[in-house]
């Protein structure tokens, strides 16, 4: 398989404090790759490191054949990198549609940026039922839908998603789980996907890394690590 994101030795820091260790990880075109691990392990700063915000770094990461760890967090996204960060950066007093033309607004308001404005609301059709309510008045899980949809307006080759089942009904996770299993495959979206629910992360993803204290200590394939004794008995509950 031929890899979209190669990162090796990248290590992280906020001021003097190092979170990140030395990390290598691929994502495949086309493909799920999750990142487990506890609270604290370096998942969601993994994801900073990668698209150089609010981190400090070192090591190489490279996107599409292309060095970008010493690029702008702006440039990486131009380069086709989007990011759905932890806590969704919603813009809360805008409508959903605001929100959503806001992750095109690089690209103009051309006719493929309406067709992509109505492919979101095909995927996300509770958006569309509520393009024009403001962002802060939609639930928890509407909130992520658009953060997501967000991201995708601007037409990425790889997503980086962090937590987006966290403080979500069940049934709400399940839903949003099976939409980005379509956009993966409709849209080939290569997609990292930090989660702490290991057990959803899994069935999605194809491959999979483990993170204890900014380290990877493990990666494989789903099916292998959902076989693992120790990943079970940690992280799936078995």
């Amino acid at each position: 398989m031929t890899h979209l994101l190669e990162v090796r030795g990248l290590t992280a820091s906020y001021g003097s404090t190092e979170v990140l260790h030395g990390i290598d990880l691929d994502v495949e075109v086309g493909r799920v790759t999750a990142l487990l691990g506890a609270n604290g392990a370096g998942k969601t700063t993994t994801l900073r490191a990668i698209c150089h915000y609010q981190v400090s770094t070192s090591g190489s990461v490279s996107f599409n054949g292309k060095r970008i760890e010493a690029r702008t967090t702006e440039q990486i996204a131009l380069l086709g990198v989007g990011h759905v960060p932890d806590g969704r950066g919603t813009f809360l007093g805008m409508t959903a549609e605001e929100n959503l033309r806001l992750g095109s607004h690089h690209r103009g308001n051309g006719p493929d940026v309406v067709q992509d404005l109505e492919r979101m609301y095909g995927y996300f059709p509770r958006l569309q039922e509520r393009r024009n309510q403001q962002a802060g008045t939609l639930s928890g899980g509407e909130q992520q839908m658009l953060a997501i949809a967000r991201a995708l307006m601007a037409r990425p080759t790889l997503l980086l998603l962090d937590e987006p089942s966290f403080g979500l009904a069940p049934l709400v996770v399940k839903d949003i789980f099976q939409i980005m299993r379509r956009i993966r495959d409709e849209q080939k979206v290569s997609i990292l996907l930090v989660e702490q629910n290991a057990k959803v992360a899994l069935e999605l993803a194809d491959t999979a890394y483990l993170l204890e204290t900014g380290r990877v200590v493990k990666h494989g394939s789903s099916a292998e690590m959902r076989s693992d004794d120790a990943v079970r008995r940690a992280y799936l509950g078995e």
